[in-house]
C-alpha cells in the first residue's frame, strides 16, 4: 500500500468529503502506482530527449494543475513516506534510465497530490456523491488515462 489507512481516509474527508474504505485504499494505490509510473514513463522519454541518462524534477510532466494540487496536499501537513511508492513501483516493469533524487523526494509528494485530484475528481463525477463504488472509480480511472 502506498499509504496507510488512516492517511487515506483523511486526505479524501478533506479534499472532497468523501468517506472510503479499505477497498476503495487498495484500489486507489494500484490506480497511484500506475499513474506515478505512467509520469514516470514520460519523464524518461523527456530525459532521453535531452540526451541524459537520468531523470531529472523537469523531465517529470507536472501540470500547473498538478503543480497547485502538490501545494494544497503539502498544505493538509499529511507526510508520505518514499519507500511505500518505491515498492509498489518496484513491481511494475522497469525504466531504462534512473531516477534522481529530487525526483524520488518528489514521488511522495505527487502520490499524495493524485489521491486529492482523484478524490475532487470523483467529487466532480457525481457531487452527491458519499462513498465511492466500482462505478464511480471505473469513470475516475477512464477520466484519468486520458489525462495522464
Amino acid at each position: 500500500m502506498i499509504m496507510a489507512v488512516s492517511e487515506f481516509e483523511r486526505l479524501f474527508r478533506e479534499a472532497a468529503s468523501l468517506d472510503v474504505d479499505k477497498n476503495d485504499l487498495k484500489r486507489l494505490s494500484n490506480f497511484l502506482g500506475k499513474k506515478i509510473y505512467d509520469l514516470l514513463v514520460v519523464a524518461e522519454r523527456n530525459a532521453k530527449y535531452n540526451g541524459r541518462d537520468v531523470i531529472f524534477e523537469p523531465d517529470v510532466p507536472v501540470t500547473k494543475g498538478l503543480q497547485e494540487t502538490v501545494r494544497e496536499f503539502e498544505s493538509m501537513d499529511v507526510a508520505l513516506k518514499l519507500e511505500p511508492v518505491l515498492d509498489h513501483l518496484a513491481g511494475l516493469p522497469p525504466l531504462d534510465l534512473e531516477v534522481s533524487e529530487d525526483v524520488r523526494k518528489l514521488l511522495p509528494k505527487l502520490a499524495g497530490a493524485l489521491v486529492v485530484a482523484t478524490a475532487r475528481v470523483l467529487k466532480a463525477l457525481d457531487p452527491g456523491l458519499k462513498n465511492p463504488q466500482t462505478e464511480h472509480w471505473e469513470r475516475l480511472e477512464t477520466v484519468f488515462d486520458q489525462l495522464i
